[in-house]
């Protein structure tokens, strides 16, 4: 019992009843989507990260209770991704990334700038809540390194001035748009898009594949070189 009871005394405060009605009319439009609700864990965590900027104890529990699980289960979801948040998060999430390609390209020399500029480390916010900056893994935009990610849009071909110039226009509150894709929004609302409501930005469908993606497609079809055929034929392969 004194366990139980010790359990129960140190569970994370709920939200404010008003909060908490909202958040579940959306986390029911979000669950009816899956066939088993516990599938949709990934998408509840991006809605408890658009209500505070982060996932918060709160939020674990929030999820954990309408699915279901234990905390000890949505935390380790939330602690393996990592655009999931532990820690208050600015209205601009800047990630540089400083895998190797992007590295050796540039990409250290712009994450040590917006250190000194901003005057803060990876991780940390700056102190008007605007900008918090972090290292990030690859993204898988390599030909166009290095790259910078705003919120987890795209910011192609950066130097150390223009990833300063950007991060000055966010802090100045300036309408800020991506190589490709719609303005920037806040953090938040780019998790709530990200829980799959929808994103009414103009042009968020915009973008579509530039030269250097497709530059191997050109040399092959320059060489006449196509995709070997799988075991067995096409035919069989389908």
């Amino acid at each position: 019992m004194t366990e139980i009871l010790l359990r129960l005394s140190t569970r994370p405060d709920p939200y404010p009843e008003a909060v908490r009605a909202r958040l579940a009319r959306d986390a029911e439009v979000i669950v009816a989507r899956y066939p088993h609700p516990r599938s949709a864990l990934l998408p509840l965590l991006h809605l408890v990260q658009a209500e505070e900027g982060f996932v918060s104890a709160t939020g674990i529990d929030f999820c954990a209770q309408l699915l279901g699980l234990t905390a000890a289960e949505v935390t380790a979801v939330a602690t393996f991704y990592s655009m999931y948040r532990r820690t208050p998060t600015g209205d601009y999430h800047v990630g540089v990334c400083t895998n190797t390609l992007c590295a050796v390209l540039g990409g250290d020399a712009i994450a040590a700038r917006l250190r000194e500029h901003l005057g803060i480390e990876h991780g940390q916010t700056t102190a008007d809540g605007a900008v918090t900056l972090e290292h990030i893994e690859c993204n898988a935009a390599c030909d166009y390194a290095p790259v910078v990610m705003v919120n987890w849009e795209f910011f192609d071909n950066q130097t150390p001035d223009s990833a300063q110039a950007l991060v000055d226009a966010l802090r100045a509150g300036d309408q800020v748009v991506p190589t490709r894709g719609a303005p920037l929004c806040r953090f938040r609302d780019t998790a709530r898009i990200l829980a799959g409501f929808p994103d009414e930005r103009p042009g968020a469908l915009d973008g579509m594949a530039g030269e250097p993606t497709l530059a191997g497609l050109h040399v092959a079809r320059e060489q006449g070189m196509a995709a070997p055929e799988p075991p067995g034929g096409a035919e069989e392969s389908r």
